[in-house]
């Protein structure tokens, strides 16, 4: 299973739709735009569902990539390596600014740590396996739990979906008969908004949700997310015909407990995927890591001599 790329929180629902990606069912066309009913925009949601939950299940495609997450507190730069045991994040820029030399020696520790602690990198590997397990539960729910609604066509680009590609803008509501199995789904039932899907690909290329109204965790003991929360999700195809998630936008408030506060307030990009090979060890990640930051320190020191040279 893909490893997690966001754990925590109660949000960890909404997140973890879009930790899971691609393989098909269903004739590989559009709906036209006037015989698109209910019952075929639901179809077509079945089939992209079918292709995340399949590709959430592959292990054969992994990616090193980098993300920028601007946040009330700032921004941070990371670069990522998919591996086959977890994750391997390595944070190169705060505030777009390369981060000191003490900075790197302590990223760089703490990764070695996790490599020479197999305790603790099998925790991180227990809690990526969770949160993908909530993705699945999350991602095969979507098309019980809303109503869709055909919108319009409208075409992909370099950054949403596959570029130049047709794509299905779907509304969606509340199913009223749709009863959460768990607490993971309870979000679902006070959300609406858009879902714009590849019709070919059958991939899910945005999910843009509002909370209509307040929504209870656990019967309202896990905590509550609060009337007007939204997220904005965008995937694309990434150049070697697999998908992942380009771009995240959250903004929740709540609690969790009954007591504390719960506020998340995001914007994230991803880009520069390159394939890694699928057999890839978290060791061997930590290195591909430390040789990319060493490449981007050497670009900016040659950069800054080409800059203070005489002309």
């Amino acid at each position: 299973m893909k490893s997690a790329k966001w754990i925590h929180t109660a949000a960890a629902a909404l997140l973890a739709l879009w930790l899971a990606a691609g393989a098909g069912s269903l004739e590989a066309r559009a709906p036209s735009s006037s015989a698109a009913d209910s019952a075929s925009a639901v179809e077509l949601v079945r089939a992209a569902v079918a292709n995340e939950v399949a590709a959430g299940n592959d292990d054969s495609t992994k990616h090193m990539f980098r993300s920028r997450k601007q946040s009330p507190q700032g921004s941070q730069t990371r670069l990522y390596v998919e591996t086959r045991t977890a994750m391997a994040g390595m944070t190169i820029a705060y505030n777009d600014h390369p981060l000191t030399s003490e900075q790197m020696r302590n990223e760089a520790a703490r990764l070695d740590e996790l490599v020479a602690n197999p305790e603790q990198l099998k925790r991180k590997h227990s809690q990526e396996q969770e949160t993908a397990e909530h993705t699945l539960r999350i991602v095969k729910a979507l098309p019980e739990a809303f109503l869709y609604d055909y919108d319009r066509d409208e075409s992909g680009t370099a950054s949403l979906g596959k570029d130049g590609g047709q794509l299905v803008r779907l509304k969606f509501r509340p199913n009223p008969d749709y009863h959460p199995p768990s607490h993971v789904e309870d979000v679902l039932v006070g959300m609406q908004g858009v879902v714009v899907i590849d019709p070919v690909a059958k991939r899910i290329a945005v999910i843009d949700g509002t909370l209509f109204k307040e929504v209870s965790f656990g019967w309202g003991i896990l905590g509550h997310l609060d009337k007007g929360g939204h997220f904005l999700v965008e995937q694309r195809d990434v150049g070697d015909g697999s998908w992942d998630i380009a771009h995240m936008s959250l903004n929740f408030t709540g609690r969790i407990l009954l007591f504390k506060a719960l506020a998340i307030k995001s914007d994230e990009t991803f880009n520069d995927f390159r394939r890694v090979p699928a057999d890839t060890t978290f060791t061997q990640g930590v290195e591909m890591l430390k040789a990319e930051e060493a490449k981007l320190t050497q670009a900016r020191a040659e950069s800054a001599k080409s800059d203070t040279s005489p002309h």
